[in-house]
């Protein structure tokens, strides 16, 4: 498991966070506790964050009913589902390769003639309706009809930006909308209203060794700033001081976003840059934030019906502070 990497220490340290960081550590495990275990098998979602075949990081979400996770052993997290054909990482996830040569880089323990290389991806077990999360990371092998994922970081995060929510899957599969796929390289009017008015999103990055993560932003709507079709950017709030995403973006500026459609089941799916804004008069202008990150947009794809489950109105998190003027 290991310490933080460069990229999360060079961060830390700019941020002024360094002795925190060293006490949160022990918070990172690599086994799932029992508590946990029940925690996962409640679930009808889990948040994936991977890179493709290209090499291109995405954000995506895999569901099913609750019970599709499990733990066979502490170590060890099986996911009873695969992606759709049209989701960004569906190709990567069912072959159980990974994305690229530097996701399926030194470590995995593969090789020529070995078999298929792991991919490597990174994963938030979320419950909206009481605002509890969990953060895991490995290696996922092709197991049946889902995947099979040998565990290298286990944490559990605050509830403070999560927006309250309850699900329930849709009943009249007859009224719902086909599974379709439209690609493109910048935001369309459309998408753009769509992050406006987001209050949560997930971003998946990865480190300069190709080992993956993937986090929750929320916030008020309009946290989210459209800045042009090709460019967004949003406050970084105060967390939990270990800076896993920020860290990764130092050292390798790739990322993924997944902005769920609660009330719909489209996801939009965007990949990209993304770099982390530290000083100056636009950072002051935005209430709550200690940086800004902004994210150059390199491809959209939008996936409508991408989820069987639809979501209650949020009740917002009491932690947001207010958006911009």
């Amino acid at each position: 498991m290991g310490g933080y990497h460069r990229g999360e220490i060079a961060v830390q340290e700019r941020a002024g966070f360094a002795r925190q960081a060293g006490h949160a550590h022990g918070a990172i495990g690599n086994t799932v506790p029992d508590v946990a275990v029940a925690f996962l098998a409640d679930q009808p979602h889990l948040v994936v964050g991977g890179t493709d075949e290209r090499g291109r990081v995405w954000a995506t979400q895999l569901t099913g009913e609750p019970g599709f996770l499990t733990v066979p052993r502490p170590q060890t997290l099986h996911i009873g589902a695969l992606p759709p054909p049209e989701d960004p990482l569906a190709a990567v996830l069912a072959g159980a390769g990974g994305g690229s040569e530097l996701a399926a880089g030194a470590g995995t323990g593969g090789g020529a003639g070995s078999g298929p290389q792991p991919a490597r991806i990174g994963m938030i077990g979320i419950e909206p309706a009481t605002r509890r999360r969990m953060r895991m990371n490995g290696r996922a092998v092709r197991d049946g009809h889902g995947l099979r994922v040998e565990l290298d970081q286990v944490l559990s995060n605050c509830p403070k930006y999560i927006q309250k929510r309850d699900h329930h899957p849709v009943t009249d599969q007859g009224a719902s909308t086909p599974r379709t796929a439209v690609d493109s390289t910048e935001l369309s009017p459309a998408q753009q209203r769509t992050l406006r008015a987001a209050d949560t999103f997930f971003i998946a990055t990865t480190d300069d060794r190709g080992d993956a993560d993937a986090s929750h932003r929320g916030g008020n709507p309009g946290f989210v700033q459209v800045v042009s079709p090709r460019l967004l950017r949003w406050p970084d709030y105060a967390g939990n001081a270990m800076f896993l995403t920020l860290g990764n973006l130092e050292l390798n500026p790739a990322a993924g976003l997944l902005v769920p459609g609660w009330e719909t089941g489209t996801s939009l799916h965007l990949t990209g840059s993304a770099r982390t804004v530290w000083d100056g008069d636009e950072v002051a202008r935005h209430p709550g934030a200690q940086r800004l990150v902004e994210f150059e947009i390199a491809a959209v794809r939008e996936v409508a019906a991408a989820s069987p489950l639809r979501w209650s109105a949020p009740a917002f998190s009491r932690f947001n502070p207010p958006t911009a003027g």
